[in-house]
């Protein structure tokens, strides 16, 4: 069996490409080529997430400074993934969270998607984006809100041409529903534990985030609130185009780690009296990363957290993304009203390990393919 594997960019080791990894490591390595609009990742990156495969990659791989600008393209993903050739593959599997569903497909062929999200953007971010952008009028604006319209159509257009999806979660299977009109099996990414090791020593008297820093992630919202609370300290890991921004906004309670060497991101998890997270975020992985090192959470109650963080047993949520409902997630959390056991966090983490996610997608290609013959 021939099998195509179809990542939407391969541009940095993210959580995408983390399932990446785990995908191709289900089928004999051999039998797999690998898709991409682009490929600019490292040799080492590679080696480990798609197994040292070159990957077969679209025009957009030879426009100028296309590394740093592809998002710049976006109207031209949707034509840029139709020109892959696949008809000689017998399995298509996908992994998108933007365009690799929209691969064309035989009717010999069985396409099984791994959905981590319809595009954000085009859809329940939609105004948030245009908002954070500052495209609300003018002729940018007007050219943003056209490329978008024309991505929801062809979006709804591409859904049916996955004969199968998997979600990452219960929260992307109801927004494959409602905008796509499809069921969905929901199979929990895996989150690679190994060196997220439990401790079970005092924590030490900070709380911690760590993102990249772009708007979505909201660590602005983070530091606006523990600029009123000057009395705790805070440590973010991360940078990204706001630090400069959220350097001169914090207070003094607040540190700035930049960007941090895994080895350092673990200690921190380790360490820290609560992680915080605050973003609408389709799962949310490295929630699960702090929780895996016996840490509890402090993170929103929407999305992807509802699904990985047990209140008042790994964590305490907070209800809304403004300075005073995170401020009285925090207060909650410091009232020591909830006694949080490092051995039970972690326990709680299992269900998401590598080794699960492998056995669950592998039985759903299995039966997928035996309905097929």
């Amino acid at each position: 069996m021939r099998i195509a594997y179809v990542h939407d960019w391969l541009v940095v080791d993210g959580g995408a490409e983390k399932v990446a990894r785990d995908i191709i490591d289900c089928f004999n390595v051999e039998d797999v080529d690998v898709f991409s609009l682009i490929d600019f990742l490292s040799d080492e990156d590679r080696a480990t997430i798609i197994k040292g495969k070159k990957a077969t990659t679209s025009f957009l791989q030879r426009l100028p400074f296309a590394q740093k600008t592809y998002r710049n393209f976006l109207e031209l993903f949707p034509f840029a993934i139709e020109q892959f050739d696949l008809s000689k593959y017998d399995l298509v599997v996908s992994s998108s969270y933007a365009v690799a569903k929209g691969v064309l497909t035989a009717p010999h062929q069985v396409h099984i998607c791994y959905c981590h999200s319809p595009m954000r953007y085009a859809w329940d971010l939609y105004h948030d984006y245009l908002n954070q952008h500052g495209l609300t009028s003018g002729l940018k604006a007007w050219y943003a809100k056209r490329v978008l319209h024309k991505m929801r159509i062809w979006d709804v257009a591409s859904a049916n041409r996955v004969d199968h999806y998997i979600a990452n979660s219960e929260n992307v299977a109801r927004r494959i529903n409602k905008y796509y009109g499809r069921q969905a099996t929901v199979i929990y990414p895996p989150v690679d534990f190994e060196d997220f090791t439990l401790s079970v020593d005092p924590k030490e008297d900070y709380y911690f985030t760590t993102a990249r820093l772009v708007p979505y992630k909201k660590t602005k919202l983070i530091v606006e609130a523990f600029n009123e609370l000057p009395h705790l300290k805070l440590k973010i890991a991360g940078d990204g185009p706001e630090m400069k921004e959220l350097q001169a906004l914090a207070k003094s309670n607040i540190e700035f780690l930049g960007f941090i060497p895994r080895a350092k991101l673990i200690q921190h998890f380790q360490k820290t009296k609560a992680f915080i997270a605050a973003a609408k975020e389709d799962f949310g992985i490295t929630c699960l990363e702090a929780q895996a090192c016996g840490t509890p959470v402090v993170a929103l109650k929407e999305g992807g957290y509802l699904e990985t963080v047990l209140e008042n047993k790994t964590g305490v949520f907070f209800n809304e993304q403004t300075i005073q409902s995170l401020k009285e997630g925090v207060q909650k959390f410091e009232a020591d009203s909830v006694s949080f056991t490092p051995q039970e966090i972690r326990e709680h983490t299992e269900k998401f390990s590598s080794n699960r996610f492998k056995i669950e997608f592998k039985s759903f290609v299995e039966q997928k393919l035996d309905r097929s013959l």
